[in-house]
């Protein structure tokens, strides 16, 4: 799907879902509250606008407060884990990178080996919550974009990648790493585990041209530490691309394959 599609489906979606203050987020020097009033069509662009709309707002005229509970997380065809007793919905991030694999050049029937990924986040929690059918289509209309800035100031004419949470890569090849503080809000960060994995849908986004290997697995992580980290547990779902080719025939030693992703933050 290409970006063009999703300015067609925002013109769809104009039911309005009020929705309670319950979010707070904190920002340097105040806690910032507002009310996200709707999720109609109006209030989306309001808040996401699109290019030729004027500027998108800074980070302190966003609605950052939104009724959580109307986020639901999504579900595979065969479905993973829930949140743990006592979880909440903490925080939700499209990511959009690179997941990276070695291979052995020498040996055209080897399979490539998984060394972690790259991916810079972005602030969907609202739009979870007050539009997950759109937001579902995210993950596939990212990966038809170009990689984002790391720094989403870069990103301005691009509403889906303006407001970065943060950034996630691995510190080794097994040990997931999520960063959520930035300049504009501290969310917390941490190192975590794969607990459980389930197939992406059939239908799920294969990936780019050329790379069109398949999705990447849906996923539940769990922090590697009992304590020091405001989020306990992650999922990776709704994945778009990011497979490797079957063999390393014909591939170079280091690959990256684009992928995208939600991923979904909990917390006590």
């Amino acid at each position: 799907m290409r970006f063009s599609q999703v300015a067609l489906l925002l013109a769809a979606s104009s039911s309005v879902l009020a929705a309670p203050v319950v979010e707070k987020r904190w920002f340097p020097g105040s806690w910032w509250q507002e009310s996200a009033q709707s999720g109609s069509l109006a209030d989306f662009i309001k808040r996401h606008p699109w290019p030729g709309m004027g500027p998108l707002p800074s980070l302190m005229q966003i609605a950052s407060t939104c009724d959580m509970s109307k986020a639901q997380l999504p579900q595979a065809p065969v479905a993973l884990p829930p949140p743990s007793a006592g979880m909440k919905l903490y925080h939700v991030a499209l990511g959009r990178g690179t997941q990276n694999y070695i291979c052995d050049t020498t040996n055209s029937s080897a399979i490539p080996v998984a060394v972690g990924a790259v991916a810079t986040l972005f602030n969907s929690t609202c739009m979870a919550a007050t539009n997950n059918p759109l937001f579902t289509t995210f993950p596939a209309t990212a990966l038809a974009l170009a990689l984002p800035a790391p720094d989403s100031r870069a990103n301005n004419n691009n509403p889906m990648f303006a407001y970065m949470s943060g950034h996630h890569y691995f510190t080794d090849n097994s040990t997931p790493y999520f960063n959520l503080d930035t300049a504009e809000f501290t969310y917390g960060q941490g190192a975590f585990k794969k607990l459980n994995g389930t197939a992406a849908p059939a239908d799920a986004d294969k990936g780019q041209i050329g790379q069109a290997y398949g999705a990447v697995p849906w996923l539940k992580l769990a922090s590697k530490t009992a304590d020091g980290c405001t989020f306990q547990e992650v999922y990776r779902v709704n994945t778009a691309g990011g497979n490797p080719p079957a063999t390393c025939a014909g591939q170079a030693a280091n690959i990256e394959i684009q992928y995208s992703a939600e991923y979904w933050f909990y917390a006590k």
